[in-house]
């Protein structure tokens, strides 16, 4: 008897293109689309951000001749990603909902549907590999690997999955190219073969994030004030980073309680803004674009500083605590006092760079080889040996 997956259809043609290779392959296919929200306050020119998305699902399960269902996660979408969501913007911190829907939705509730209708695999139109093989001890370890297409390796996005979520999960395009994937689409006539890519939230569809905010949290206006590009005034670590103690230096944020500053407009909200963001400020006529270099939600505050150059904008590392750790290779987590190199990112489609990863008792440091531009807390770093993404965590 075939194996059978459950194919995660968005109705994008990534996930299309995925569904059609497990069925080459001999895999007894499942469509499933996954209807995670429906709120009707945050639709766009009165487009439904999801019913267009699952009926072109539908259309690729029939055009296949595969089984379909539209599975209702809404309340749990809300719960688990919405909300946290929410709670970290309130916060002036800066999540990721995508990172969060792949370990709490797709790797779970919906792997948990998947195996109620006796699924041995799920399966994404991500761009990502899997590999695996066995320890000295006989064990299979599950390896997270980028994809083929460096334009497009979504690895970062699932550098939360644990071992179990990856020994049943499959990645069909991980090994192509993204022109390669819309030419097999062309080519066996699928209905999303010239679908443009979604840049909504996470199986929302057209909802962009700041009418998202805006719409659920409520305006509170405050200043934008301007802080000088004085180097010293901000701590950016440019000595060597060979010691432990060195590491708790080089790891922390800027202090921008004494740093003096002149008030150069007003906002809606600091909990609409992030560190690094140009766009949407509405402040005009200085000799550079201001850029948002830090917020503040208690006294609602944002702080800006001219030009992406700016040294409020770069940090030398970041803090993780021992609650937001996550090793997706747990054979190779680090002890209290130990240190490694590998290569990491703090955002999707950021190029690696350089790091070294100092474990104390408190949590880990993350020092960068050169200043990272714009490192918010509540986003994540993630750190890969090569091409495997081997953990990452919640900045502090």
């Amino acid at each position: 008897m075939n194996k059978r997956v459950v194919v995660g259809l968005s109705g994008g043609v990534d996930s299309s293109v995925a569904a059609y290779l497990l069925q080459e392959q001999g895999y007894e296919v499942v469509g499933i689309f996954m209807r995670n929200w429906h709120d009707e306050s945050v639709t766009i020119n009165n487009e439904c951000p999801w019913i267009d998305d699952s009926n072109d699902a539908m259309l690729v399960a029939e055009h296949l001749g595969i089984p379909f269902h539209v599975l209702d996660l809404s309340k749990e979408y809300k719960e688990r990603i919405v909300d946290y969501m929410f709670r970290e913007y309130e916060m002036g911190r800066t999540p990721n909902p995508d990172v969060l829907c792949n370990r709490e939705i797709k790797f779970d509730i919906f792997l948990k549907a998947a195996q109620n209708l006796k699924a041995d695999f799920v399966a994404t139109g991500h761009y990502c590999q899997k590999s695996e093989f066995s320890d000295a001890k006989g064990k299979v370890i599950y390896q997270l690997l980028a994809g083929a297409d460096p334009n497009k390796d979504q690895s970062y996005f699932l550098c939360q999955l644990s071992q179990e979520q990856l020994s049943q999960a499959l990645f069909p395009i991980g090994h192509l190219q993204k022109p390669q994937v819309r030419e097999i689409a062309k080519e066996i006539g699928l209905p999303t073969a010239e679908k443009k890519d979604s840049q909504g939230l996470c199986f929302i569809g057209k909802v962009k994030l700041p009418t998202f905010l805006q719409q659920q949290l409520q305006p509170k206006a405050g200043e934008v004030v301007e802080v000088p590009a004085d180097g010293a005034l901000f701590t950016i670590y440019d000595r060597p980073v060979l010691t432990f103690e060195d590491a708790v230096v080089a790891s922390k944020p800027h202090v921008f309680s004494n740093v003096p500053t002149k008030k150069v407009g007003t906002h809606n909200g600091a909990h609409y803004y992030t560190i690094g963001q140009r766009k949407g400020l509405g402040v005009g006529g200085k000799a550079e674009p201001l850029f948002i270099v830090h917020t503040d939600t208690t006294e609602n505050k944002v702080y800006t500083g001219q030009g992406e150059n700016h040294p409020a904008l770069y940090r030398r590392g970041l803090f993780i605590p021992n609650s937001d750790i996550h090793w997706i290779r747990p054979d190779l987590e680090l002890k209290v006092g130990e240190r490694v190199c590998y290569k990491s990112r703090i955002r999707y489609r950021q190029e690696l760079v350089g790091a070294e990863l100092f474990k104390v008792e408190e949590g880990l440091h993350v020092i960068f080889d050169e200043p990272q531009r714009g490192v918010a807390s509540g986003q994540f770093a993630a750190w890969y040996l090569d091409n495997e993404s081997i953990g990452s965590g919640v900045i502090s």
